[in-house]
């Protein structure tokens, strides 16, 4: 950390805040200046808090040189991470498109879809069984009996898991049905007791993106996760909120080279939720794999119009396929598969 003090700081004030940072367990080193005296804080700087000096006598700033995200940042670990799926490698050379519906609906819906997800080409499988909602009064899933479903019909084609988990209370049911990859929704990005709690299974953890959420914020909340001991965590750009109201977030395709500067850890796309509508899909997911991301997490029902959750933006099981057509060229443009 560099405390920089103001002008008129005395000598007193440059000694109180060296005494702060010795008794943090840190050296000082003081540069003096012709106008500034600039204090640096040697060691371990995660143990000082910015706000804390900010607010000491004669202290103009404070500044952290190191970043906060030890364990998720590329800092500590420059090797890109791959998660390992029950075998699938996610943010290898191989990209991996996870699709399935919004929601888990009825036994016979959810083998159609998984019997479409596969026939795509797609390696994992997606569903949800406990839905978040804006409205109290819409479909919020099935729950226990939605997963024994998605579990019934992924099996047949042995297809992964992907659900999202809401509640630190319903985690030992996601390991009871043994979850294969549990999703944290863009409204829990920041339920930190949440992280906490997944951060101490051995399960990969796709975390989706708050709808206002800097990259800063979004990379200290998997250094939650990380801390626990779980380091197979997949950062999801799922599109963040501004003032267009012509589509339904704004997909933050620059957060993806921002990511895979910053983290090791693997990167995915959700267009759909980013676009809202099943006609942006194709063109999100191509932007999105052309600049790097990792795979994706797509939408598709086997009848779009009878779906009961965000029937407008899933695609119908052809154009899945007719997607992952084109993502295959892509791919292979940029040296990767699909």
């Amino acid at each position: 950390m560099i405390i920089v003090m103001n002008s008129g700081a005395t000598e007193q004030q440059i000694e109180g805040v060296v005494n702060k940072i010795k008794e943090a367990g840190l050296d000082a080193n003081i540069s003096r200046g012709t106008e500034r005296t600039v204090i640096g804080a040697i060691g371990d700087e995660r143990k000082l808090e910015q706000e804390y000096f900010e607010a000491l006598p004669g202290v103009e700033q404070a500044m952290h040189i190191v970043k906060p995200y030890k364990i998720v940042g590329r800092e500590w670990h420059k090797q890109d991470s791959v998660v390992n799926i029950k075998g699938i490698p996610l943010g290898g050379n191989q990209i991996q498109i996870i699709a399935g519906p919004c929601s888990v609906e009825t036994p016979e819906q959810m083998a159609l879809a998984a019997q479409e997800v596969h026939a795509a080409g797609c390696r994992l499988m997606r569903g949800g069984a406990f839905k978040p909602r804006t409205s109290p009064y819409a479909f919020q899933g099935h729950g226990v009996e939605g997963l024994k479903m998605f579990r019934t019909a992924a099996e047949k084609y042995n297809l992964p898991i992907v659900t999202e988990l809401m509640d630190a209370r319903q985690l030992e049911t996601f390991m009871e049905y043994d979850v294969d990859v549990i999703q944290i929704g863009t409204r829990s990005m920041q339920n930190f007791d949440l992280l906490k709690e997944v951060g101490k299974v051995n399960k990969p953890v796709i975390l989706k993106r708050g709808m206002s959420a800097t990259i800063s914020e979004w990379l200290m909340a998997a250094e939650y996760i990380a801390a626990g001991g779980n380091h197979n965590i997949i950062f999801c750009e799922r599109g963040i909120r501004t003032y267009e109201t012509y589509y339904r977030n704004v997909l933050d395709v620059t957060a993806i080279p921002v990511l895979k500067k910053e983290t090791h850890l693997p990167v995915i796309v959700d267009p759909s939720h980013a676009g809202g509508k099943a006609w942006m899909v194709p063109a999100l997911s191509r932007a999105a794999i052309a600049a790097g991301a990792d795979g994706l997490l797509v939408e598709m029902h086997p009848n779009p119009c009878e779906a009961w959750c965000d029937a407008d933006q899933a695609l119908t099981p052809q154009e899945l396929k007719d997607l992952m057509v084109s993502l295959g060229a892509i791919a292979g443009a940029i040296g990767r598969t699909i």
